[in-house]
């Protein structure tokens, strides 16, 4: 049985998790709380597997709290947040404290059916994840020095990449080491709308790359990486020799939307062998045929490798389709990938 903890200073929001969460067989919500004061007592009384955590709460922040928590208490962390640019901007910050993922409440944009699946799965996930080891991969990839790669001439290969739980630090890490003149870039990464601005504005900060939240019609062009906008599907089209995005609603696959699948799909059919997709760390199995397809249409796929994955659940499932050409450890991958695009 996984042993929850709910923190939020809703009321509501509280009783609304508590009874949803403990409508799955495998999961016991041991207690609740209302602030980072009780949240701590608890903790060290109950033991949670897992705490889902509000960021905006009165007397001490959630960034405050998980900080203190992570340096001296542990806990795998799913943050549960306002769906506010100053919600997405704090969510990004707790995921890069160790944060397993993000969540938005439930309320106008997302009801409560719509996260409570999702919500379950996370927590699943987070119970399963060497928590300790995942955290030794986050420091170690922190206290890397940047990648002086570099294209001998620009390429028109591409890069499509998938991830989801664990996503946003193993797509940091890849996209740090892109040099400037690298292939064009497109992502999926599971995260809700608004948190998809925060998350590409950070690594725009961090990375050499530009980095940007995609817009339809925008062209995929190298030294430019666009992330998939929460809520809505992306696509990859073709017009003579020029790539560039659709973006477009329509139903949930593999109950996310954005969809891995739906890009790798589209990358199979409009680019073919001048691809090279990579599905990095995530639960569930979005993607995984996706690539297949993508490898059957001459593409280069790679998929990251147990040891280095929070959650080996998408690339799991690819390898096991044979989506994969390579298996390979998170640190490998962006020289990888930027030799691939290398060859004619």
């Amino acid at each position: 049985m996984i042993k929850v903890l709910v923190v939020d200073d809703s009321a509501v929001v509280r009783q609304i998790l508590a009874k949803e969460i403990s409508k799955a067989a495998d999961i016991d919500v041991v207690a609740t709380a209302p602030d980072p004061y009780i949240a701590r007592e608890k903790i060290l009384r109950l033991q949670p597997d897992v705490m889902t955590l509000d960021i905006e709460m009165p007397r001490m922040d959630g960034i405050t709290f998980l900080r203190k928590i992570m340096t001296y208490h542990p806990v795998p962390t799913i943050v549960v947040s306002s769906l506010t640019p100053k919600g997405g901007a704090m969510a990004m910050e707790a995921l890069d404290i160790g944060a397993i993922d993000v969540i938005c409440k439930p309320g106008a944009a997302y009801t409560v059916g719509d996260i409570t699946s999702v919500l379950i799965d996370q927590i699943r996930a987070a119970a399963r994840v060497n928590f300790v080891r995942i955290r030794t991969l986050h420091k170690e990839l922190s206290s890397r020095p940047p990648s002086r790669m570099a294209l001998a001439k620009t390429t028109n290969k591409m890069l499509a990449i998938g991830a989801s739980t664990g996503g946003t630090m193993a797509i940091e890490a890849l996209l740090k080491e892109m040099p400037k003149n690298g292939p064009g870039i497109v992502v999926v990464q599971h995260m809700p709308e608004k948190f998809t601005r925060s998350f590409a504005e950070r690594l725009d900060m961090l990375c050499e790359i530009h980095v940007k939240e995609a817009s339809d019609g925008d062209g995929v062009t190298p030294g430019t990486a666009l992330i998939a906008p929460g809520n809505y599907h992306t696509v990859v089209r073709r017009s003579g020799a020029r790539y560039y995005v659709n973006i477009k609603s329509g139903p949930p696959v593999h109950h996310q939307r954005p969809a891995v699948e739906v890009l790798f799909n589209s990358v199979a059919r409009y680019v073919g062998a001048n691809a090279v997709g990579i599905i990095l760390t995530g639960m569930g199995a979005d993607g995984a045929s996706g690539l297949l397809a993508m490898r059957e249409a001459g593409a280069h796929t790679i998929a990251q490798d147990q040891r280095t994955s929070v959650v080996w659940g998408m690339p799991g499932e690819a390898v096991k389709l044979g989506a994969a050409e390579e298996t390979l450890p998170l640190q490998q991958i962006a020289a990888r990938a930027v030799a691939l695009a290398q060859e004619s």
